[in-house]
């Protein structure tokens, strides 16, 4: 105590002594010393900020139990994280060539973007996707699209991570599909899919079920992968959506966590062991652009995961406790003015997602807010990570920001935000409870009604927007998507189905809806029969639909 109070005293001193008659001749900036997210910065963080006595419990050490510090001992010394663009567009055929061209600039993992049908679970030629064919990602109808997406892609050697959430379970099963036909063994297929529905319901929008058939499905995927695609992430727990709604970064930490639980708690009453489907759990989060508030994020997420998942569900396997996580830099922030002042912006949260132990990143293009990157913006986001790993030497020790007395006092208040959340959710009786209540959706858009007066009151600057603007020409080398995609898609489909065999196809849909009529019937070993025998992605989620109904948001949203 003695050295704490000696501490303070010499604090009480500098202010006394040095800061106030320097203070007294210069003064400070008058602006608001916060966090986005609105958490206070201090003048100065010491050791008092950050208590040595908590060392081992709050910190500790890298691949170890809290995993504050990273869920690996050696971190990027051992394996630098995976460069993962994401992207998709158009036809499948157009998609595969940009994968191709990524994969030969160094890429070392696709991240597959699929359009807004395909997403909502709609084929090409349903009136519904009129106008959104291959708009903001690839368009799959049928396992003829995914073998032509992955024609070339070594499914053995490259994971393959898909952003896709209500109709995953199929997404999946058509690449489980092609990879049989590759000859693949499936023990040895890597990847991710999102599957995390969740959000959909609280921030996104990209729903096809309501809430409890869509748990069924996602712990039927839980089982199936736990038996057939060991390596594989079942699901991708994400917070990247909630944020780029306006939620803070405790809420992020919050309600990805609270949906989490959400997820391992239908799982173990479904009767599988948490430590059968725990180390396969996967998260995503934003890279915003408050660089220390987005390091000490990642850091408290780690923990509290760490903590749940041993003290709550009882996880006795260590990998259950690490909370691995995807990184995408923050789409929200990029602005169509000065589009060239984006890639200093992903620079910044490439960076932060680094320092905070990410296990693959993805790096916005520059020309993101006009449209579709091109080939030329997507490898400047590209080279972007290769710079920082291979020339920065951020990677060269593990957690260099631990320690930080600010570093570790940010990561402290974060994980008491976020836990205060936590509390609150459980007592409205679950993250599926704090949706249907509209909790979790009010609470996002407050926040972002926040920022936003700030933005438009001066008080947030924004370079380019608000602040140090410029008279600029429309920028003319964008990505523009064929008139005649739309057309040429539903050709495509049609000549599917003019070539399959409509018998087939028939039964194993009549299967599907026989399986899905049952409570406690599995669901994916129909799916995949269908999926084989090229039902298309609508017909599958229209037998889906006849028992489970279409979810539509209550009126308070």
């Amino acid at each position: 105590m003695g050295k704490r109070h000696s501490l303070q005293e010499a604090r009480q001193m500098w202010e006394e002594t040095v800061l106030a008659p320097y203070q007294a001749k210069s003064g400070e900036r008058q602006t608001d010393f916060s966090t986005v997210s609105e958490v206070p910065v201090e003048r100065l963080y010491t050791p008092l900020d950050a208590p040595s006595d908590k060392y081992m419990e709050n910190v500790g050490f890298p691949g170890e139990y809290p995993f504050t510090r990273g869920v690996y001992p050696t971190m990027y010394r051992g394996r630098l994280w995976t460069m993962r663009q994401y992207a998709g567009f158009g036809t499948a055929e157009e998609s595969n060539l940009r994968y191709r061209y990524l994969l030969e600039q160094g890429q070392t993992g696709l991240s597959v973007a699929f359009d807004l049908p395909t997403q909502m679970g709609y084929d090409s030629d349903d009136p519904v996707a009129q106008g959104e064919v291959g708009k903001v990602g690839v368009a799959i109808d049928t396992l003829k699209d995914m073998e032509i997406l992955l024609d070339q892609i070594p499914l053995d050697r490259v994971s393959v991570s898909m952003t896709i959430n209500a109709p995953a379970a199929i997404l999946l099963l058509m690449v489980v599909a092609v990879a049989k036909k590759q000859g693949v063994d499936l023990t040895k297929l890597t990847g991710t899919i999102q599957n995390d529905v969740l959000k959909e319901y609280a921030a996104r929008g990209t729903y096809i079920f309501p809430p409890n058939p869509s748990m069924r499905i996602i712990t039927d995927i839980f089982r199936w992968c736990s038996a057939h695609l060991p390596r594989w992430n079942t699901i991708s727990i994400s917070g990247y959506h909630i944020r780029e709604a306006g939620s803070t970064a405790a809420q992020e930490i919050a309600f990805t966590l609270a949906n989490g639980i959400a997820y391992v708690e239908a799982a173990v009453k479904a009767g599988l062991p948490v430590d059968k489907f725990g180390p396969r759990l996967s998260f995503f989060f934003n890279a915003h652009m408050d660089f220390f508030e987005e390091i000490a994020k990642y850091r408290a997420a780690r923990r509290i995961w760490a903590r749940i998942m041993r003290d709550r569900f009882g996880a006795r396997d260590p990998r259950s406790w690490q909370l691995r996580f995807h990184t995408q830099t923050a789409g929200s922030t990029l602005t169509a003015q000065q589009p060239e002042t984006n890639v200093v912006r992903v620079t910044l949260q490439a960076l932060a997602a680094v320092l905070g132990g990410t296990q693959s990143l993805h790096t916005n293009s520059k020309d993101e807010a006009l449209a579709l990157p091109t080939e030329d913006s997507a490898r400047l986001a590209l080279r972007t990570q290769q710079v920082i790993a291979y020339e920065s030497g951020v990677p060269n020790t593990v957690d260099p920001l631990g320690g930080s007395y600010f570093v570790e006092s940010l990561t402290d208040r974060l994980e008491q935000e976020a836990t205060r959340y936590l509390d609150k959710i459980e007592a409205l009786g679950g993250s599926v409870a704090a949706i249907e209540t509209g909790y979790i959706q009010r609470e996002i858009q407050d926040a972002a009604y926040r920022f936003q007066k700030k933005v438009e009151q001066g008080e947030q600057i924004i370079v380019g927007v608000n602040r140090f603007r410029l008279d600029e020409e429309p920028p003319e080398n964008i990505l523009k998507i064929d008139a005649s995609l739309e057309a040429r898609q539903i050709a495509k489909l049609n000549q599917v189905r003019k070539e399959r065999d409509a018998a087939r196809v028939k039964a194993a849909l009549d299967k599907l809806e026989q399986a899905a009529g049952q409570a406690d019937a599995p669901l994916m070993e129909p799916m995949l029969e269908a999926v084989e025998v090229y039902a298309s992605l609508g017909e599958i989620v229209g037998v889906l639909q006849k028992h489970f109904g279409r979810y539509r948001p209550p009126a308070f949203i």
